[in-house]
């Protein structure tokens, strides 16, 4: 992501940026803002990194006074808005430095802040920004995320329920909603039949994070909420991922994965015992329903990576969830790449692939990466 995205600071961005900017702030020095901004360390930082150093040079360009400071930049923001100003696709982004603002230096200006992140949040998402916040303040601030869960505005509704995620990626964690996530329940409850899809995403994520330390609060979520509506029953599903991927025998009974006595898997094979880096593992099976009744199937396979330290670490693939016929064979073939990406590092020796169906583990093979 950050090698995808830190262009989006660029010299067209910060002179428009500048240009509007300067229109709030007369006394900003437009020539200084920019000298700063492209240091001699500006190719060498990263997204974050970029960010995080515009904030400090917009920092800078202002008073210092906090209430001063934040009235002018949301000052800026109406103008951008009225204005219908668009650099790229991804001005959006581009703006968290805006949150990060708040985060930096709005942390012991509480009331300040929260009006701010408001009234910003649907400018260029508080989800990072409002972290601090919950961590030194955790009490009134989930108060305030209830509130919010209330909103006219879908931005900040989904602020509440994006911004309480215990493991938010990208961000920093919450320790304490890590540990006991009952805060962030009412506010979940608020918005799990919200009318904005965006939001109910959001939910779902959120109780998916839950579910990865809280197991148990998230599958009674799921018994409660199933079979609300539709919409729900979608986040029911989306939020119980990783418990599915678990293969979690409540969770898979709720939606209808049974017992997998009458299937039997018949010709296993890897196709290619060796797979060089940058090609594709191939291998495929016969799944045979014995059963005398349709069954429901989730089928998925498990990859075993290697690790530095030639442990090997499992990671869950789903194929398909689909109805199979009495008395049926059905042939399956698949290929997973091996294709360098900067999100996994690989490492050559021995690999295992596995099938798994309705979370129960079948056979395994073996097979070598190399180079």
């Amino acid at each position: 992501m950050a090698d995808l995205f830190k262009h989006i600071y660029n010299h067209t961005f910060f002179e428009v940026f500048t240009s509007i900017f300067k229109e709030v702030v007369p006394s900003f020095n437009t020539k200084e803002f920019l000298n700063d901004i492209f240091d001699d360390e500006w190719e060498n930082r990263e997204l974050k990194q970029r960010m995080r150093h515009t904030t400090n040079t917009l920092h800078r360009q202002l008073s210092g006074n906090f209430e001063k400071d934040v009235a002018d930049i949301l000052r800026f923001i109406t103008l951008w808005k009225g204005r219908e100003t668009k650099v790229s696709p991804n001005d959006g982004l581009a703006f968290i430095f805006l949150p990060d603002y708040l985060e930096q230096y709005g942390i012991e200006h509480y009331t300040l802040a929260m009006n701010a992140t408001e009234a910003i949040t649907a400018f260029a998402s508080c989800e990072f920004s409002i972290r601090p916040f919950i961590i030194k303040y955790p009490e009134k601030s989930m108060v305030q995320m209830l509130q919010w869960a209330s909103h006219n505005n879908l931005h900040v509704r989904r602020l509440a329920s994006e911004g309480s995620r215990p493991r938010l990626p990208w961000a920093m964690a919450l320790p304490v909603l890590k540990k006991d996530p009952a805060p962030i329940l009412p506010i979940l409850e608020k918005l799990k039949t919200d009318p904005s899809e965006y939001v109910r995403r959001s939910v779902a994520n959120n109780l998916n994070d839950i579910a990865k330390d809280n197991p148990e609060v998230v599958i009674k979520i799921a018994k409660q909420w199933k079979g609300i509506s539709k919409e729900t029953d979608w986040v029911v599903k989306h939020a119980c991922r990783t418990l599915l991927k678990q293969g979690n025998q409540e969770i898979m009974a709720l939606f209808g994965f049974g017992k997998v006595d009458k299937f039997k898997l018949s010709n296993f094979k890897i196709n290619t015992t060796k797979v060089k880096i940058g090609t594709h593992l191939d291998f495929s099976f016969d799944l045979i329903n014995t059963n005398n009744t349709t069954s429901k199937i989730r089928l998925e396979y498990g990859l075993y990576y290697q690790k530095l330290n030639g442990t090997l670490s499992k990671k869950v693939f789903k194929i398909s969830e689909k109805e199979y016929s009495p008395k049926s064979t059905t042939s399956i073939n698949r290929k997973q790449s091996f294709k360098r990406i900067t999100t996994r590092k690989f490492h050559t020796g021995k690999h295992q692939v596995s099938v798994i169906i309705n979370g129960s583990e079948l056979e395994k093979r073996n097979f070598e990466l190399i180079e």
